[in-house]
């Protein structure tokens, strides 16, 4: 057993695991599970970075309040080191994000301000920036804050080199949502594991990277207006409705190997199969990139190893399309076990 100073010494070193059942035969696809993070997911990461970063520059100073635009998991993350921290946050999040995702962040001490379901992530950014400016809290701006990919150049990526030491990692799956990760992580392996190839994945309906429409940008590198190759879509936090700077770093330095395009329906499908298949709990997001990892790997020769993030937890998504067909009550089969013993029965319909 492990002792630590807070919760904060949790993060990360989150574990990979083999996929068993349902990756191709003679392919070697593992998964890294950042729904071990305290808070459930990579975003805890992101949150230490960027706070503890503002704090060394002294930007963050006692008592000063901590606000951000967050689709939850990054909000949740910030909650969590704030709490322990000691400071006051403001979330904004746009209205049509899962309620439980609020619900979590208040129940953690922060104050939730929901921006119209319309003006999509760009809104609620654009809210966060002029309460910042209004009132003199420390916006972290984790889309373009160089701390969110730095914390993963110094944990998320180390781990993996250590978790592959002495053998070969052919291929690295993960999206992008900030670009944290995967700035964080490809500049690593492309200088330390240079044969490793680099595949991110976006949703179908919002192929933004595919597209090669440049963002629109303000001077500090922030998104002015949305997309235009942007759709709705089931993947919260995975594609915001804008490139952010830290994602197009990593496509202006080509170290992007592959892009896949992955529909709503097979992330929610995937994500139930993890569970049920593999015992592995992860949300939508988890689900699409996962099934970004599958289309590499049915056209990998054998022996290939394959590595998946999977972002959270499926915890995040009760309210989402990905529980939409698990009833509460118990199904007919259900009762029909229930009623083959004399105890403790309810009445058969």
């Amino acid at each position: 057993m492990s002792r630590f100073d807070s919760i904060l010494g949790t993060i990360g070193n989150t574990p990979v695991v083999r996929i068993n059942k349902l990756a191709p035969a003679g392919v070697n696809l593992f998964v890294k599970i950042e729904a071990f993070n305290p808070l459930g997911s990579v975003k805890d990461r992101l949150a230490l970075g960027v706070i503890e970063a503002a704090e060394r520059s002294g930007e963050l100073t006692p008592g000063r309040t901590v606000i951000e635009a967050t689709s939850g998991n990054t909000g949740i993350g910030l909650a969590m080191v704030c709490a322990q921290k000691g400071y006051p946050l403001v979330v904004t999040m746009a209205e049509q994000f899962s309620v439980e995702r609020r619900k979590l962040m208040r129940f953690l001490g922060a104050k939730v301000v929901l921006t119209p379901a319309a003006g999509r992530a760009v809104a609620m950014v654009t809210k966060a920036v002029e309460l910042a400016r209004t009132h003199g809290w420390f916006l972290t701006r984790q889309f373009e804050n160089e701390a969110n990919a730095d914390i993963h150049s110094r944990t998320t990526a180390r781990e993996i080199i250590a978790d592959f030491a002495g053998e070969k990692l052919d291929y690295w799956v993960t999206g992008y949502g900030t670009g944290g990760t995967l700035k964080g992580v490809s500049r690593v392996l492309a200088k330390e594991m240079p044969d490793t190839r680099i595949v991110v994945c976006e949703p179908a309906d919002a192929p933004l990277l595919a597209s090669g429409i440049a963002q629109e940008r303000n001077a500090d590198g922030s998104a002015s207006a949305p997309h235009p190759a942007f759709k709705p879509h089931p993947m919260q936090g995975w594609t915001p409705d804008f490139i952010p700077k830290l994602t197009a770093d990593v496509v202006g330095a080509g170290v992007i190997d592959r892009i896949i395009h992955v529909p709503g329906p097979d992330a929610i499908r995937w994500a139930g199969e993890l569970a049920r298949k593999e015992g592995i709990f992860v949300g939508i997001t988890a689900g699409a990139t996962f099934a970004g990892a599958l289309r590499v790997c049915a056209e990998a020769p054998a022996g290939t190893n394959v590595l998946c993030m999977l972002p959270d937890t499926g915890e995040r998504y009760l309210t989402t399309p990905l529980f939409a067909d698990v009833q509460a009550d118990m199904s007919p089969e259900e009762l029909e076990i229930s009623l083959s013993t004399p105890s403790a029965q309810f009445p058969r319909p």
